[in-house]
């Protein structure tokens, strides 16, 4: 018996030993917005990735991880472009990962293309950036998953016959316009008035765009701007100008009731309308343990946000292409092992759609509350399992 307790042992030491000398170290390249006023943004994907790693060792099939971080910083494309190009040629990175704007992933495509390197695409809502390259997947939204409905939901369930569309001018910017316009005409609305509203640099002063808003006095105003400052002073705006008793509803994606920055609006956001697909208020048990893991993990006073839970589904999803392929990398390799992937994610139940590469998930009215002394979020409704309407209709670039 000894001796055959021995032969056991010996057995699992040297099946260890190769299970270790077989073992891979993928390098996982991380572009995100790290500096500047956009930084809390990219701390958000940040520590969502870091949380799944520590909280799934096992995940990534025995391989080891290595993240090699750059800063795009600013949305211009042209830093995140000379990021990927060094992590490809310099630092040989198996993947590509983050990409909080749309422009950065843009201008990153020719690049991933030419090299074949994949791209999980964290953050980047513009509907079309997968069409730019067959290496990209995208684990987050588009803006039509949110405009989109949104657009029939203002007209069918809030009775509102006119809007006005306020964005800001860049292409994620435009694409939601496009969104809301399609949805909402469709379903018998009129849009009475597009404003462009500056760039997603600097936080513009919106009085300007809004008292227009008002004097044309539509029965709802969407927006679309940056998550972070932006949606903080949208709300003051809409506030300080009495838009809602001129009778105009703030509606948009729930980008304008992020969660790191919902205690920062007035007490008057309660009843804003918006379309998303994550809040951290989600009492699901998933999303209870997440909420309570990030907690415990960066701090009571923090909280996640959209990003955040990216961030965390992202790397569920690179793991699972890291497994599949033995720590082998290769693009061909981890968009096949991507297609039709499915996670129980603390947004809920996500996929990946094998035609379009990018994320089939529920997208949830949103209602702000006042309760208890804070501003949260309450789901009023559920759309299940919405594929990116702009590919399924075959829209504008989606056709391309």
């Amino acid at each position: 018996m000894k001796f055959n307790r021995l032969l056991c042992g010996v057995a699992s030491i040297v099946g260890l030993m190769a299970a270790t000398a077989n073992a891979e170290t993928v390098k996982i390249g991380v572009v995100l917005t790290y500096s500047g006023g956009a930084a809390e943004l990219g701390e958000q994907i940040d520590r969502g990735m870091n949380l799944f790693i520590d909280q799934n060792k096992d995940a990534f099939g025995g391989n080891e991880i290595e993240l090699i971080k750059r800063d795009s910083k600013h949305p211009g494309g042209d830093i995140a472009k000379t990021a990927v190009q060094e992590l490809i040629t310099r630092e040989k990175v198996d993947l590509l990962a983050g990409f909080i704007f749309s422009p950065n992933a843009m201008a990153s495509a020719p690049v991933i293309n030419q090299a074949k390197v994949p791209m999980i695409i964290m953050n980047a809502g513009t509907a079309w950036i997968p069409s730019l390259s067959p290496y990209i997947a995208r684990v987050s939204f588009t803006m039509w998953q949110s405009g989109y409905p949104m657009g029939e939901y203002a007209a069918k369930d809030l009775g509102c016959k006119t809007a006005a569309v306020g964005f800001t001018d860049y292409p994620p910017g435009k694409d939601s316009r496009d969104a809301f316009s399609t949805g909402f005409e469709k379903f018998g609305g009129k849009i009475v008035e597009s404003l462009p509203m500056g760039g997603p640099r600097e936080v513009p002063d919106f009085t300007p765009f809004f008292q227009r808003v008002k004097n044309a006095k539509p029965d709802c105003f969407y927006i679309f701007v940056p998550a972070g400052n932006h949606a903080v002073s949208v709300v003051k705006t809409f506030t300080s100008l009495g838009m809602d008793e001129a009778g105009i509803k703030l509606i948009g994606p729930g980008d304008i009731t992020q969660d790191t920055k919902l205690q920062e609006m007035p007490k008057e956001a309660a009843g804003m309308i918006t379309m998303h697909h994550y809040s951290a208020d989600y009492k699901t048990p998933a999303n209870i343990a997440f909420v309570k893991a990030w907690k415990a993990a960066y701090g009571d006073d923090t909280i996640p946000d959209f990003m955040g839970v990216a961030g965390y589904d992202g790397m569920a999803a690179i793991a699972h292409a890291i497994t599949a392929q033995n720590g082998k990398i290769t693009a061909d390799g981890t968009m096949k092992a991507l297609a039709g992937w499915t996670f129980d994610s603390p947004r809920g139940k996500i996929s990946i759609d094998p035609e379009t590469r990018d994320i089939i998930q529920d997208e949830n009215v949103h209602k702000v509350v006042w309760k208890d002394g804070r501003l949260g979020i309450e789901v009023i409704g559920t759309i299940p399992q919405v594929k990116d309407p702009c590919k399924a209709n075959a829209i504008g670039k989606c056709a391309e």
